[in-house]
């Protein structure tokens, strides 16, 4: 497997690998994989001929204050591991190759999808992923690209995106992948220490009681969401940005639970600021043939 830096290699790979006439899956991840990268990048494998997983912590999606410069880095960790999973190239370039000196263009989304969740407390976040986004698409040119459902709100926005640039590639959102006790895996939970680790279960436990809650016949949104904010108070250490019950597909607030609504939560453990969702659907919906 090959390690490539800049655009001039990756064209030059890609070409010589028979580029044309194969399928080309890409993965773009900010590195320190874990299994939900690797999940995605398997995924990839199946559906294309050609591999590339991209590795590059975005500095425009960083806010000040952020951790930008202490986000996990492992290099030759993430190669081996994107080998093992099956990719056919990784994809590693500088800041100054991905930003030119003098680039001022930036691609951002606007409207509902943007203004709430994580738009609210990181509003200058999703600006810097779209930009990147499109710039790393331009730069590999896929037919298909991968991104996970635990990021819901990043993966709605992107394939707004795609469709309203008339983009072409096609987007594979894949499932949440979790630990054997059910935190949602994220490249942040290094950061946790042994007790926040320990609280931060409560994250995928409040969302099943939300679940618990709508397979009982509870629809109201108010009551669902209390019930999940009641269930993360009960860790000390947790700081709630948000808990939201949204329509899936638009983020707009609902009143009630019906086909397809997101739950959706975000909380700080220490410095560490941890998200997760969950889709609901209404008792009705789910017992229609």
């Amino acid at each position: 497997m090959s390690l490539i830096q800049t655009v001039q290699d990756l064209n030059l790979w890609l070409d010589n690998n028979g580029r044309h006439g194969k399928t080309v899956g890409f993965v773009p991840t900010m590195g320190y994989l874990h299994e939900g990268h690797l999940s995605l990048i398997r995924k990839a494998k199946e559906d294309n001929d050609i591999v590339v997983v991209s590795i590059f912590v975005n500095p425009t999606q960083f806010a000040p204050g952020e951790d930008f410069k202490e986000y996990p880095r492992n290099l030759e960790r993430d190669y081996e591991l994107s080998c093992e999973a099956g990719a056919d190239m990784v994809f590693h370039p500088e800041v100054s190759e991905v930003y030119p000196s003098g680039a001022t263009t930036a691609v951002e989304v606007t409207g509902s999808l943007t203004k709430t969740l994580c738009g609210l407390s990181r509003p200058t976040h999703f600006k810097g992923v779209t930009t990147v986004v499109t710039i790393l698409l331009n730069m590999v040119r896929p037919d298909q690209v991968y991104f996970g459902q635990k990021d819901a709100q990043q993966a709605l926005i992107i394939k707004k995106m795609i469709r309203d640039l008339w983009m072409p590639v096609k987007m594979i959102i894949c499932p949440i992948v979790r630990e054997e006790d059910g935190l949602a895996m994220s490249s942040r939970n290094v950061y946790l220490n042994a007790e926040e680790r320990k609280q931060a279960l409560n994250l995928y436990k409040s969302l099943q009681e939300g679940e618990k809650l709508v397979e009982e016949g509870v629809i109201a949104a108010s009551k669902i969401v209390q019930a999940v904010r009641m269930y993360l108070e009960r860790a000390p250490l947790a700081v709630i940005d948000y808990v939201e019950l949204l329509d899936a597909n638009t983020l707009e607030a609902v009143a009630e639970v019906y086909d397809d609504v997101l739950l959706a939560i975000a909380v700080k453990f220490g410095k560490t600021r941890l998200i997760d969702n969950k889709i609901l659907k209404s008792k009705e919906e789910r017992t229609c043939f």
